[in-house]
This record gives structure tokens, sequence and C-alpha cells, in this order.
């Protein structure tokens, strides 16, 4: 059996020793003993999902190994949890642990008592630097750094200083910007819809500069993005308003430059609730007037689209597609009434009119054809066995009948009064194999 030398570093720290370092001490200990050597380069010690740390459990159960030995502590484990299961995997195989630098033995009791001690604090050391990282994002933030994620449409990232601290700002893309300030213009008269947006830009050929289609959760989510505005005192009061956190005096909203929005603790992270959301004035510029910023805004804010409902409110729903263009029929609810729309219409894929399908009577209409057809089904008990071979075969043959009478539901959105008589004649002929199935 061997001895063996496990070591970890999550990232590099010029304060920190490195992973041979670690190796070369672990070595000195081992007195001369066969050595192997796991070692994790660049995985954290809150949890156990790291490769070699594995493949050194993998061995120590094939009984490889009888002796661990590491730098220090907190390189094998820094959760009190994940310690207990491996100190209690490391005493089941009979495989002794020592930490290099403190001195532990698991070998004699002193040294296991130590051991679980000193772990509580290694977890306390990790919890304490989680909540150093989150405070200092916080702050960090507030103070209008760059905080990393995707660049927004209509603007290019350039490196710049901010209180002495090296970090990044927007640049306006002049292109870009010019397809932001279209659509906000669009969606500014009265009428226009998210809709009418898609089909203007379609028809002007405003596309995309990144080469993504633009469709209306897009431009929603992009004019309500305060990333553009040019953020005076109106825009200040109308977040006041709206119960958001401004990281701002008023003297700062000066017309110029935009603002970044910010999760707040225990928030709601949609962009339409605002209560407890962080406004914080940005480095780089803003170019859409506060006013045509604050006219699409507010009409986004009372913009109380109809609710789609959850599957569970209809049965049908992802089973109804759409005769034209074969998307899926939506279930919609307003003023207390659900009606199927298509989901292709949404972004321009599907412009044959339909009528009106209420929900209600269409469910009424599906649930009388089935019943119909159920109660003409007789199930007879079987009087004689059937090998499993033979069962298989008949339940195989009853669902494909069962697919086939689905499918034939489906198509009752699509038929005229000539293929509902076929789609009749279809399932009565499929349910008498079915009956013919079950009399078996």
């Amino acid at each position: 059996m061997k001895v063996a030398i496990y070591a970890r570093k999550s990232v590099f720290r010029e304060d920190s020793i490195s992973i041979e370092s670690q190796i070369e001490m672990c070595r000195y200990e081992a007195r001369g003993a066969e050595t192997v050597v796991y070692q994790d380069n660049g995985f954290s010690g809150k949890n156990t999902d790291r490769p070699d740390f594995q493949r050194m459990m993998t061995d120590i159960r094939a009984k490889r190994i009888n002796k661990v030995i590491v730098y220090k502590l907190d390189r094998i484990s820094r959760s009190i949890l994940d310690f207990s299961e491996m100190m209690d995997e490391f005493q089941k195989y009979k495989v002794d642990f020592i930490s290099a630098t403190e001195r532990f033995d698991t070998s004699s009791p002193m040294g296991r008592a130590m051991l679980n001690i000193c772990i509580v604090f290694a977890q306390l050391e990790r919890e304490t630097i989680q909540q150093r990282v989150a405070d200092a994002y916080s702050s960090r933030s507030r103070r209008g750094f760059y905080m990393g994620g995707k660049i927004p449409y209509g603007f290019t990232k350039k490196p710049t200083v901010i209180d002495g601290v090296k970090t990044s700002m927007y640049e306006v893309n002049p292109v870009e910007a010019n397809d932001i300030k279209r659509i906000y213009s669009l969606y500014s008269r009265p009428s226009a819809t998210l809709g009418d947006v898609i089909r203007e830009i379609s028809q002007d050929s405003c596309i995309n500069n990144r080469g993504k289609n633009w469709n209306t959760a897009r431009i929603s989510e992009l004019m309500r993005s305060p990333i553009y505005v040019m953020a005076d005192v109106n825009v200040y009061s109308f977040y006041k308003q709206q119960g958001a956190n401004l990281c701002n005096q008023i003297e700062d909203f000066d017309g110029i430059h935009g603002c970044y929005l910010f999760s707040g603790e225990n928030t709601n992270r949609k962009t339409w609730d605002l209560k407890g959301q962080n406004v914080v004035i940005a480095p780089h510029n803003g170019f859409i007037p506060s006013d045509l910023w604050l006219t699409c805004r507010k009409k986004l804010l009372g913009n109380h689209q109809v609710k789609t409902c959850k599957a569970k409110n209809s049965y049908l729903a992802g089973k109804v597609k759409c005769g034209c263009c074969g998307y899926a029929m939506t279930v919609k609810k307003s003023k207390n009434k659900r009606y199927f729309v298509c989901s292709g219409r949404a972004n321009k894929l599907c412009n044959t009119p339909m009528p009106t399908i209420y929900a209600d009577k269409f469910e009424k209409l599906i649930e009388e054809r089935i019943s119909e057809k159920l109660s003409d089904i007789v199930i007879k008990p079987k009087t004689e066995s059937v090998n499993n071979n033979e069962i298989i075969r008949l339940k195989t043959n009853v669902l494909e009948i069962e697919h086939s009478i689905d499918i034939l539901i489906d198509k009752l959105t699509q038929a005229d009064s000539t293929t509902l008589l076929y789609i009749n004649q279809k399932i009565k002929r499929l349910d008498t194999e079915k009956q013919n199935f079950y009399s078996r």
C-alpha cells in the first residue's frame, strides 16, 4: 500500500503556497515511503467535486492507500460535512490522515479531536470570504464600477479608471445606437405595440447588428433598461416613485450619463418590479433623451399584457396547433375569458387571420367527443392467461392506437366539415381495433 499526497490550489495569489511546494513538504513528512500524488489546481475546497480528490477516494476504497498527507487541513476540505464524511471513509478503510504543517495525526484520539475543531474554523473562514466577496460586489456596483456580464446592445467596452481603480466602462456604438433610437421612436407613438415595432423594423430592414433576430421580449427588455437614458431629475423621480433605491444624490442626475440597475437583496428580479432595486449613475453617456425614455418606460409599466395560462389550467395546452403555421396555440386570458391564440403570430411567423376559439367551449367539445368514444369501449375480463411477450405486444398496439387518436384530436381545430367526418370515421375504426385488443 502507498502513501497519498494531496495538494490543492484554488486561485493564483502571490502570498499563497504553490502546489509544488505543498507536495515537497508532504514528501518530507512521508519519510521515504512510496507515495502517489493527487493534485487539483483551480478547484475550491468548499465541496469535493474535484477530479483528483475523487480519484484518491477511489484508490482508498480499492485499498491501495493506507495514509493521506496534506500540507494544511483546508487543502483537502473547508466543509464540516464533507470533512466528517471523508474521515468516516478513512476510518472505514483504516487510512491515517496527517496535516504536515499543523501536526495533526488521526492515529491518536487527540489528533482526531483537534481536526474536528480546526475544520469548524476552516468553514468559518470560507463563509467569511464569501461574505466579503458579496460585500465587495455590492460596494463596487454602488460606485458605478463595471461588474461584468454581457455588453448591452448599443455599446462597446473600454478600459477606464474610477477613484484610482482600474475598471471598464461602456462606450456608444454608433451603428447599434441608431437601431436603439429607432426602436424607442417607434414605440413612443401612442398606439404602437411591441408587435408593431417588430413589423416595422422588419419592413425597414433594421436588423440586429449582432446577427440575432429581434423579438418582442428582447425589445421589451431593452427599453426597460436605464443604461441608455440621459438620466436627469425626471428619471430620478420616476425610480423614487417606483420604490427603487437611488445610490446617488439628485444632483448627480445631470441629463448626460446613463444608469446601472442592480438587484437588491431579497428583491424580485423581474425588471417590471422596481421596488428594492438599486439605481446607480454610470460613468458612460446615455443617448436616449429622458422624455422619450420615460414615455416608453411608463408605457411598458402600464402595459398589462394578457396573462398566459399555465398548462395546468388547460389540459389542451401544447396539444393544439395552428392550422396555418403549425406553431402551438397558447391559451390567453383577458376579462375572465380564455381563448386560443397562435404563438407564431408574436414574431410575424403567422399572418393568417383566425376566428376566436374560446378555450371553455373547445375543451367541452373535446371532452364530449372523448366521452362518446370511451363509452363505446367495453373491457372484458381475461379468462385465459397469455405469455409475457403477447402482453407486451398487445400493450404496444394499444399505445399506438391511442397515439393515433391523439393525433386526430389535434387535427380537429384544422378540420372542415368533410375532414371532420373522415376523422370521426377513423377514430371509430381505431376504437374498434382497441376493443378487439382488450377482448383478447
